[in-house]
């Protein structure tokens, strides 16, 4: 992953605090978002459907009766994809009760209630002995102190929530199973590829996408999988 021109960690603040705004102000009711091609609901405080995902998205690979497992789902965008991809089994796990809700609504506007289950976990807590083909994760880019759980859509305090991912992840893969990872070059690429190492895991860039064409920052789709035994 090569950065090239960054964001100012100014530049990232205003943007991102802007967004945590618009996340809160949203109606009671919620409102509607276009994400390729598909119309998702979000509930106040739950994190958008936004260009940070679509490079996994456009990547994702699920085979016919596979079984995904998406960590953070917010708003349940990737893991509805994988239901449209053809999982057979989708468990979504997140900690934010407003995306909680905006998942359960979204799965079921999608027809994808008896394929998708939406689960208040923090990380792996909930997930039991399961384990899973396909693992998904955008997780918050930044190491930044969070003070709320709508900040903890962007910022992660300590960079503790990606480090436990990598700490964990590979109990919940099965044999043979794929790791599709969100990041940003404004983020932490550098800790993620290491802790990736750390895990036992191989990381593959597989896309990138930006915000608008003319702004510095840019997302990767990372692919992870189990470094071959020697």
């Amino acid at each position: 992953m090569k950065p090239g021109s960054l964001p100012s960690p100014a530049q990232v603040d205003h943007w991102q605090r802007g967004r945590q705004l618009a996340f809160k102000a949203v109606p009671a009711g919620g409102r509607a978002v276009e994400y390729l091609g598909k119309r998702f609901h979000v509930y106040p405080e739950t994190f958008w459907p936004f260009a940070d995902s679509q490079p996994l998205v456009r990547s994702l690979r699920v085979d016919d009766g596979d079984s995904v497992l998406d960590v953070g789902t917010g708003s349940g965008v990737i893991a509805i994809h994988a239901c449209y991809l053809g999982a057979a089994r989708v468990l979504a796990l997140d900690v934010n009760p407003a995306a909680l809700r905006s998942a359960r609504r979204n799965a079921a506007e999608h027809g994808f209630s008896a394929v998708m289950e939406v689960r208040d976990s923090d990380l792996f807590e909930q997930v039991g002995d399961e384990q899973f083909d396909v693992i998904t994760a955008n997780l918050p880019f930044r190491d930044k102190a969070a003070p709320d759980v709508v900040a903890r859509s962007q910022w992660d305090t300590g960079f503790r929530t990606n480090t436990r991912f990598f700490q964990q992840v590979t109990r919940y893969l099965k044999p043979g199973g794929r790791i599709y990872f969100a990041h940003a070059n404004f983020g932490a690429p550098d800790a993620v590829l290491r802790l990736a190492a750390e895990a036992g895991l191989r990381c593959e860039l597989l896309a990138t996408g930006v915000r608008t064409p003319q702004a510095a920052d840019q997302f990767y789709a990372l692919l992870l999988q189990r470094a071959p035994a020697k």
